[in-house]
């Protein structure tokens, strides 16, 4: 089994990293990556995908809804930056720090701007701490809103911060239920056109939720995947959705996924006998070629950042060399890379 993290690297010239997203959304490059690995890749348009898929194939979407997560702090005069990763259930959240060597338990930090307030509760060592905010619900939603900006993927330049046009482009169609900190990207590529096609093509669509953390923009420092530990995300999938999950399974239909966060999902949620259960809990779960997947048929994804969980997670699902050679094409041919660039398009290898 593949466990060295330099396994996972390939040369990606800077130029490949997409800075806006195409418009129409539908009109960004899908590269279709055969299951076949003798069979070459096919260069589309993710407006192709309707009839890339089959009637009775049911498309999977994280509709997690991001929020402004990136928040200006202060310890006195010390300045701190925040960004917000997971609601805990006692209503603390877990956030990363910059500038964290000048916190301690019990201090209070504050907002410019705003009256609110937030008592560091503990500090995890390595850039982590939990703090205990002085409002919640939907003051603290306006307190976001007020103090808080997106929270976009460093690779993305915004030297004076976020956009009103990232406010626009940096959330799905499917987005419903906030608390992620970034987006699930792959859904950023449809549009209402492209979701009455697949309708017409007779494939079915379906919601989960993953709050996508802060621990998504993290790489992995470790020489091997074994030493590396992945951050918690809640998840939840409805009685509903895993019930017509398993149902399109039983009549032979593919699980599609929209993005490696509804396939982490999935994978989280499935039993040893394929079938998908309700989940209302954090994973971590961190796929990595050697996984056996359950319930995931095919995945539609952006291209990665080279040595990522994500990465590792793709050469799981359709093999390393193949996606070593996926990617190298992509390159080659001018795709857009992370969160606003292009997609392809994978099926889930036989064995790998």
């Amino acid at each position: 089994m593949d466990d060295r993290t330099a396994d996972f690297d390939f040369p990606l010239p800077e130029t490949s990293i997409a800075q806006h997203p195409a418009r129409p959304r539908d009109s960004a490059r899908l590269l279709d990556v055969p299951a076949d690995p003798t069979a070459p890749f096919i260069d589309r348009h993710v407006r192709d995908l309707p009839g890339l898929l089959r009637e009775g194939d049911l498309l999977v979407a994280n509709d997690t809804a991001v929020i402004p997560a990136q928040l200006h702090a202060r310890r006195g005069e010390a300045k701190i930056g925040v960004t917000l990763d997971q609601h805990q259930a006692d209503g603390s959240w877990s956030a990363l720090i910059r500038n964290a060597k000048r916190l301690r338990p019990g201090d209070t930090l504050t907002f410019p701007g705003t009256e609110e307030t937030a008592e560091v509760a503990s500090l995890d060592g390595q850039g982590g701490a939990t703090l205990r905010f002085s409002t919640e619900g939907d003051a603290f939603d306006a307190f976001l809103r007020t103090a808080g900006a997106l929270a976009l993927p460093p690779y993305i330049a915004r030297p004076q911060g976020p956009t009103a046009e990232d406010e626009r482009d940096y959330r799905t169609i499917f987005a419903e239920h906030r608390g992620a900190v970034a987006a699930p990207t792959a859904g950023l590529h449809f549009t209402p056109d492209l979701l009455a096609r697949l309708d017409e093509a007779g494939i079915g669509r379906e919601t989960l939720t993953l709050h996508v953390g802060a621990g998504t923009f993290l790489p992995v420092r470790t020489e091997t995947l074994s030493g590396h530990k992945m951050h918690a995300e809640r998840g939840i999938i409805t009685p509903e959705a895993a019930e017509r999950i398993n149902a399109t399974k039983a009549r032979g239909g593919r699980i599609v996924a929209v993005g490696t966060t509804t396939l982490r999902l999935l994978e989280s949620a499935v039993n040893e006998d394929g079938q998908v259960q309700p989940f209302n809990s954090d994973t971590s779960i961190f796929i990595h070629p050697g996984f056996r997947f359950r319930a995931v048929d095919v995945l539609m994804t952006n291209f990665h950042l080279p040595r990522s969980t994500l990465f590792m997670l793709v050469c799981a699902f359709a093999g390393t060399q193949r996606m070593q050679a996926a990617y190298a094409h992509a390159i080659a041919s001018g795709y857009r890379f992370y969160s606003y660039g292009d997609a392809c398009l994978l099926r889930r290898a036989a064995d790998i």
